[in-house]
């Protein structure tokens, strides 16, 4: 089916290959598989070093993406998608892991720095602004602070997590229904904790 051209991109981050497929670092990633499997699409076409789809959300088209860079790249993928669409910042809805908010909890935001993220460091740096949404997917802190932050960000998700995670990104998928209609306010209302 024809969407049209699109209006938002809708980005999920997270690192390519099997090895990391079920890893604190890929929720991007694992909420994009729930917003395709909502809409019926795959995102599988490769294009600007990504894995890409169209489809509409909620009235609106959008190209779903997974940037295939590596997560400290993501922003090269979607700067060559946002530059071929010319779709500017603050309708880039970015979907990222976080540590610094509970498990299975949503933080919706506006805008921000990418406080400490390496995904969303190299998104501002190539859109030359902080100024695009972001749904912040709640992965927790590690059980002990002494841990190694990439050792906790890369390592798999237990059955139980992924369970509980579906919660969340169903959630996520919902928030971002409303982001696309240009409610942001009504989505962190409504989603955010």
């Amino acid at each position: 089916m024809a969407v049209g051209k699109p209006e938002f991109i809708i980005a999920g981050l997270g690192n390519p290959g099997k090895q990391y497929e079920l890893t604190h670092h890929n929720a991007g990633f694992l909420c994009m598989d729930i917003l395709c499997n909502k809409l019926g699409v795959r995102c599988d076409k490769v294009k600007w070093q990504a894995l890409v789809t169209t489809a509409v959300v909620n009235g609106h088209p959008c190209l779903l993406m997974r940037p295939q860079t590596y997560m400290n790249n993501s922003g090269n993928a979607i700067k060559q998608a946002a530059d071929f669409y010319k779709i500017p910042p603050e309708k880039i809805i970015v979907l990222f892991d976080d540590i610094s908010i509970p498990f299975g909890t949503l933080r919706i935001r506006k805008k921000g720095s990418a406080g400490g993220h390496n995904g969303i460091k190299s998104i501002i740096y190539q859109l030359n602004s902080d100024q695009f949404p972001r749904i912040k997917l709640g992965i927790g802190e590690r059980a002990n602070a002494d841990d190694d932050l990439k050792d906790y960000v890369l390592s798999k998700f237990s059955k139980e997590q992924c369970e509980a995670l579906k919660k969340s990104f169903d959630r996520a998928v919902c928030a971002l229904e409303l982001m696309v209609d240009g409610d942001l306010d009504g989505a962190m209302n409504k989603y955010n904790g």
